[in-house]
């Protein structure tokens, strides 16, 4: 795929932990999960994107004030290591998604120090690990995180969440996942936070090689496309005005 037009500049980011230290998880992810994430919105966008990763060990995290500036989305997959990511970060993070940055929070993401942030709740929900299938359905067909790709996304072996899942009322419920113990769990869902669109999708558990499944890749270009900024990015902030008549 070739395109004339600026690229999306992304970053994915990982822990980077359970590679690290789990010969199984390894053997799924010899590049890291970022690694297999990054390569499928490659694989999809082509040089519609400028894609870098970073991971927990870098020096700030690898998200420093000079790469967020010149990120549009940023992709978070944290698991094991929430408490080991530090707030300055978090709240440098923050403020350009506040700014306008694009943010998809993957997963156990979803207990990220960023997310509960954004979201303002504990972001709680149930959660077993039995390698179930999910059926993840579309809730919105006629978005554009949504094209392209067939219903359901199946997975053959994944870890089971469930409701209730303690986020606030999302902006779009996008997809909705089924498994096979009963459980329903809202699995992709939008928010707007300031000037940023945020997408949370859950599937990805680090167990399985989810983000090798083209469709969840298809799900992931397709949600850069759609958080990437589209005006310069700046805060929200008071602006002085005139009366109109």
């Amino acid at each position: 795929m070739t395109s004339t037009a600026t690229p999306i500049r992304v970053t994915v980011w990982n822990e980077n932990v359970h590679e690290s230290s789990e010969p199984q998880i390894a053997e799924h992810y010899p590049h890291g999960i970022h690694g297999a994430i990054a390569e499928g919105i490659r694989e999809i966008l082509g040089d519609q994107a400028a894609i870098r990763t970073a991971v927990l060990s870098d020096d700030d995290h690898g998200l420093t004030e000079e790469v967020l500036a010149s990120t549009d989305v940023l992709l978070w997959w944290g698991h094991i290591a929430h408490d080991q990511v530090s707030d300055v970060v978090v709240d440098r993070v923050q403020r350009h998604v506040l700014a306008g940055m694009g943010l998809i929070v993957l997963h156990s993401g979803h207990f990220s120090k960023i997310f509960i942030r954004l979201m303002g709740t504990t972001c709680s929900l149930q959660w077993r690990n039995d390698g179930d299938r999910e059926l993840v359905w579309t809730t919105a067909p006629h978005h554009p995180i949504t094209a392209d790709i067939g219903v359901p996304i199946v997975l053959d072996r994944h870890e089971t969440y469930g409701e209730y899942f303690d986020i606030p009322t999302p902006d779009e419920l996008v997809f909705l996942s089924s498994f096979e113990g009963g459980e329903v769990f809202r699995s992709g869902v939008t928010f707007t936070r300031g000037y940023g669109k945020i997408f949370y999708f859950s599937p990805g558990d680090q167990k399985y090689p989810i983000y090798y499944h083209r469709p969840i890749r298809q799900v992931l270009a397709n949600a850069v496309r759609w958080s990437a900024p589209v005006r310069a990015r700046s805060l929200p902030s008071p602006v002085h005005t005139t009366r109109i008549v």
